[in-house]
């Protein structure tokens, strides 16, 4: 998907995890449909896998709001799709806020690292908020389990209308 250079809003779906980890592929294959779906122009889909240190450098885009897609393991029966909205505001450490400390794994996907290399790199933090499916299983192996499977077209579907409310200036 291109971007549109215009004064709309800028909305980064970013799926996240390691499809060689079950169920942990679930924010990768969210965003695989994403991208073969009509979107608005202002909306970027990527897979960003493990690779964190390629999504701090899309973030210093310049998006006003970032939906990650991952697995989100909060003790719900599996495929149980959750939307959270981290508090960034009052939660991060002193290394996210300012970028010091930054350890940078080019093949890691820790958030708090995510957003201080982020900070680093003299980008701001975006509205931020987390698609999450509860996982069955995380282990090695291809595919994902068939609760997590059967909650992708939800997570779909919430996706589109979280940037349907961005859109229309609403809160998610």
């Amino acid at each position: 998907m291109t971007l549109s250079a215009g004064p709309r809003p800028r909305v980064l779906v970013a799926g996240v995890g390691n499809v060689f980890l079950g169920d942990d592929g679930f924010g990768v294959e969210v965003a695989r449909r994403l991208a073969d779906e009509t979107l608005p122009g202002w909306v970027r889909v990527g897979d960003f896998g493990i690779r964190g240190v390629h999504l701090a450098y899309e973030l210093l885009e310049g998006y006003e709001a970032a939906i990650l897609v991952d697995a989100a393991p909060r003790g719900e029966a599996p495929g149980t799709v959750y939307v959270i909205e981290p508090d960034l505001d009052g939660e991060p450490g002193p290394e996210v806020q300012d970028g010091s400390g930054v350890l940078v794994d080019a093949h890691g996907m820790e958030p708090d690292a995510v957003f201080a290399l982020l900070k680093a790199l003299g980008g701001d933090i975006p509205k931020l908020l987390v698609v999450g499916c509860e996982p069955a299983e995380v282990s090695e192996r291809m595919g994902l389990s068939p609760p997590v499977a059967g909650a992708v077209d939800q997570a779909v579907a919430v996706v589109r209308e979280l940037i349907g409310e961005h859109e229309s200036g609403e809160e998610g």
